[in-house]
């Protein structure tokens, strides 16, 4: 490692057993980070500010990655808005605060892609944030999401906290929520074709009407970028992470059905709602950058299904 967050760094990754935070975990482990630290939910409750900040205090971390959220999927934000929104603003400004407070050399806060309008140009440019009204089925998720970005970006500007904020697309991976009702696309697209196929059914109805288009990123590929951009860019402007390419959710559900060879057939339910039309990220600026993904979405796929098949999750 080289000498901005080296090997000896004591680096905090908040919400470590997340997908993403899992991600972030095992690239620094892989690179040799001899001073990871670390905290269950159960060690440390994020939404409670004095524990936080006796953290902070404590552990003296030198980089944060800010990767803890309450998340979900459309069922998991209509049914639950008051703890989106909430529970995530709590933990980004408990972390954001006491990083600054206790004297973080850096931060990362991750985001998310429903941040930006529902409506907004294809593809999806930073420039387009708070150009017009959100998602309803996720903007309270994504309205604390804003928070956090005008959190780091008013802390770089008023104390000059070296907080950069990035925005993935739609995330997979070992170590996804697999759960049938909380869980978001493609986790819950695996579950379901995996069981149909246990049962041997013949056909597998998928929500909506299977047009609406999707990008997926890989949770290795994000922790790769969440590294490359700690350790080579500080700005306040944040950072879209993504691949620049995207297919329907029809399409999806064929490549899942592949994977999990399923061979019946894919129906589609348009009584059930498709949240956003389009979602496609525009990574001209991290291109810019030097960064790109490297795991194509199929070989992903393939290897999600393999982890969720190992893990308590098939059941």
């Amino acid at each position: 490692m080289n000498e901005v967050m080296g090997s000896n760094a004591r680096i905090y990754v908040a919400g470590h057993r997340g997908l993403v935070g899992s991600a972030i975990t095992r690239r620094l482990q892989a690179e040799g980070a001899t001073h990871l630290i670390l905290r269950t939910h159960a060690e440390l409750d994020l939404i409670d500010q004095r524990a936080v900040d006796a953290f902070f205090a404590e552990e003296q971390p030198e980089y944060v990655f800010l990767a803890a959220a309450k998340v979900g999927g459309i069922h998991a934000n209509n049914t639950y808005p008051a703890e989106f929104l909430r529970d995530n603003l709590a933990i980004q400004t408990n972390v954001i605060h006491s990083a600054w407070t206790h004297g973080v050399r850096k931060l990362c806060f991750l985001g998310s892609s429903c941040i930006y309008p529902k409506l907004a140009p294809q593809p999806l440019r930073e420039e387009s944030l708070l150009t017009g009204p959100l998602e309803p089925t996720n903007e309270w998720y994504a309205i604390a999401k804003i928070a956090g970005i005008k959190m780091c970006q008013a802390y770089r500007r008023q104390y000059g906290f070296d907080a950069i904020s990035l925005m993935p697309t739609n995330l997979y991976g070992p170590g996804d929520n697999f759960d049938p009702q909380n869980s978001h696309v493609l986790p819950a697209l695996i579950r379901k074709f995996h069981e149909a196929k246990l049962r041997g059914d013949r056909e597998v109805v998928i929500w909506g009407s299977g047009t609406p288009l999707r990008e997926f990123l890989h949770a290795d590929d994000l922790a790769d970028a969440a590294v490359f951009l700690m350790r080579g860019y500080s700005d306040e402007q944040f950072i879209n992470v993504g691949v620049g390419e995207d297919l329907t959710i029809r399409a999806l559900a064929g490549l899942v059905a592949e994977a999990v060879g399923f061979e019946g057939t894919i129906a589609t339910d348009p009584s059930k709602p498709d949240g956003t039309p389009r979602k496609l990220m525009d990574v001209s600026r991290l291109h810019a950058l030097g960064w790109r993904h490297r795991i194509a979405l199929r070989e992903g796929i393939a290897q999600t299904y393999a982890s969720f098949r190992t893990s308590s999750a098939a059941g």
